[in-house]
């Protein structure tokens, strides 16, 4: 499995670079409309996930289940290709890369259309979808949180209309990972003339012009979107695409099992086999890159004068779930030596997953396999706790993400309870506490909690997008927070601005490596896992293809029809 997640993470870099460096890259989507496709079209796909979205607009959420809707509304100037890393052309056709790697220039795609008869995108709306994140003075800046530009896009420093069809992305400084990020969802381009007609509301009437548009949300049951005729991709086979909220993993493959929707996620491990034994179910798996993490608030924080999640040093604040016990290192250690992570891996994972030593996934440049991590070892955690002053032990509460099923967590309760019983064998009294999905992702970056299980999917195959993103002090600024450890290490931080201004691929590997050990060492996450993805589907669904970063793309997506 080692030798596996390497070869696929070397895989991965050589075909990024190789698009990034290339400096001008076009080419045209394949599409479904040959006469042998013709047989595919139709249908209705009922896919079961674990939790309702948050919102629908691509730029103002960080949450999984809101970006599964999204991705087949919403495009970008570049996407990945299916079940990869790779860039390929999007709405933007080609490319050019200057000199000085500060200015990217990008040929629109003519014709492209967005849903809803708002008419075709140009350069305007190209400049509105990002300028809405990063100007203050943009009309529609009010309307959003925009926490991964905060985390991921600050050296952009504007977009610029050159004409209808060209625009100019300007870099403060080179980034070595923005083509990658650029085929993120948060940087989806949007109708402005939507944006303008919904203002607040826009994120309950997305407009896109990706292959399926939106048609109703039923707050906590389902979303339903339909196939965009006009698709510049040509159109979708499926008609019709329907989110079904079904938070429990039970009820989830029950409903596929009966036929009342044709895709599940997050299954629970223990269904594993069940749907490999079951003729008229198939199985999508691959290891997933992604980790599964419990972050110990420190409280070490900025306060985000903004509130809008960037890089604002502003006043140093102590966040309202600061817990004291955790600003000793010998008490963060002790947690980790506690907690049995291989036992948790092997009964709840069902063995589906890897354990974690470090907070990035083996699959990515720069992990440092020379990390041991901390081993499961109760007496050692005792005797730390003991020379921290708490022989004792003490309470603390573990928030978790209850019924909602994670890529990271399947089964988060059953975890949640794993841990508090060998936190417990310390004298650790934990209490557990959950709320909604939404709720807990919005208090968790305004540091309510003292200690809490969350974790992370790439978004981009690159490692700055779990290192900056994760455990950054730039994303220490509360209430908009992404680092839930809220621990503070400059030495980390010029690692990691170091790396991302370095091109060559070995240098930059040497810093994230220095920078994992660091992290290690500072122990504000006690890592967990690493879990394989896993799908099912009903036998006759046809043309799925699972992506590294467990975004779900059903454009290729076809339902074989019974004779």
């Amino acid at each position: 499995m080692k030798k596996e997640w390497k070869w696929m993470g070397l895989l991965i870099v050589a075909i990024m670079l190789a698009s990034v460096l290339s400096g001008c890259i076009g080419g045209e989507k394949e599409t479904p409309t040959t006469t042998e496709a013709k047989g595919k079209y139709g249908g209705t796909l009922v896919f079961g996930s674990s939790g309702d979205a948050v919102k629908l607009d691509p730029a103002d959420v960080t949450d999984g289940e809101s970006i599964q809707r999204m991705d087949n509304i919403h495009e970008g100037l570049v996407r990945y290709k299916a079940g990869s890393t790779e860039i390929e052309p999007c709405l933007a056709t080609s490319w050019e890369i200057s000199d000085d790697k500060k200015t990217i220039t990008f040929h629109l795609r003519k014709g492209v259309k967005f849903h809803h008869g708002f008419g075709e995108m140009t350069a305007d709306d190209v400049v509105f979808s990002f300028a809405r994140q990063y100007d203050e003075n943009n009309w529609f800046h009010q309307y959003g949180d925009w926490n991964y530009w905060g985390w991921m896009f600050t050296d952009i420093e504007k977009v610029e209309k050159i004409d209808d069809y060209t625009v100019a992305i300007h870099m403060k400084k080179p980034n070595a990972s923005i083509m990658t990020s650029l085929a993120m969802f948060t940087v989806s381009v949007v109708s402005e003339k939507a944006a303008k007609q919904y203002g607040e509301n826009y994120f309950k009437n997305p407009v896109g012009t990706g292959p399926f548009e939106f048609v109703e949300w039923v707050k906590d049951d389902h979303i339903t979107l339909r196939a965009f005729e006009d698709y510049w991709g040509g159109r979708a086979y499926l008609d019709e695409l329907i989110f079904k909220v079904i938070p429990d993993p039970s009820a989830r493959l029950m409903a596929l099992q009966t036929g009342e929707v044709q895709g599940i996620e997050h299954l629970d491990p223990s269904q594993l086999d069940i749907v490999r034994n079951d003729p008229n179910l198939q199985l999508i798996s691959q290891p997933g890159m992604n980790v599964g993490y419990i972050a110990l608030n420190c409280g070490e924080a900025y306060e985000d004068k903004n509130g809008n999640g960037r890089w604002d040093p502003g006043e140093d604040v102590t966040p309202p779930g600061a817990f004291e016990p955790f600003k000793d290192i010998r008490v963060r250690r002790a947690i980790a030596h506690a907690i049995n992570k291989e036992a948790i891996v092997k009964n709840l994972y069902k063995g589906a997953a890897t354990v974690a030593k470090e907070g990035m996934p083996p699959c990515l440049f720069g992990y440092n396999d020379e990390i041991q991590g901390y081993e499961y070892d109760p007496e050692k955690a005792k005797q730390l706790l003991a020379e921290a002053g708490y022989p004792d032990g003490f309470e603390v509460t573990l928030w978790h993400m209850g019924s909602t099923s994670r890529p990271y967590f399947p089964v988060p309760t059953q975890i949640a309870e794993a841990i508090q019983a060998d936190l417990a064998k310390v004298g650790i009294k934990v209490k557990l506490f959950t709320e909604d999905w939404g709720a807990y992702l919005d208090d968790a970056s305004a540091g309510k909690a003292p200690m809490i299980m969350l974790g992370w999917t790439g978004d981009n195959g690159d490692p700055d997008n779990f290192l900056n993103v994760l455990y950054s002090q730039k994303v220490c600024n509360i209430p908009n927070a992404g680092n839930y450890g809220f621990k503070k290490n400059p030495e980390l931080q010029q690692l990691l601005d170091k790396a991302l201004e370095t091109y060559d691929q070995a240098e930059r590997a040497k810093l994230y490596k220095e920078a994992n050990k660091l992290i290690v060492e500072d122990c504000a996450f006690v890592f967990i896992a690493h879990a394989d993805q896993n799908l099912a589907f009903s036998k006759n669904v046809h043309g799925y293809v699972i992506h590294p970063t467990s975004r779900k793309f059903f454009y290729p997506v076809w339902i074989e029809k019974e004779e």
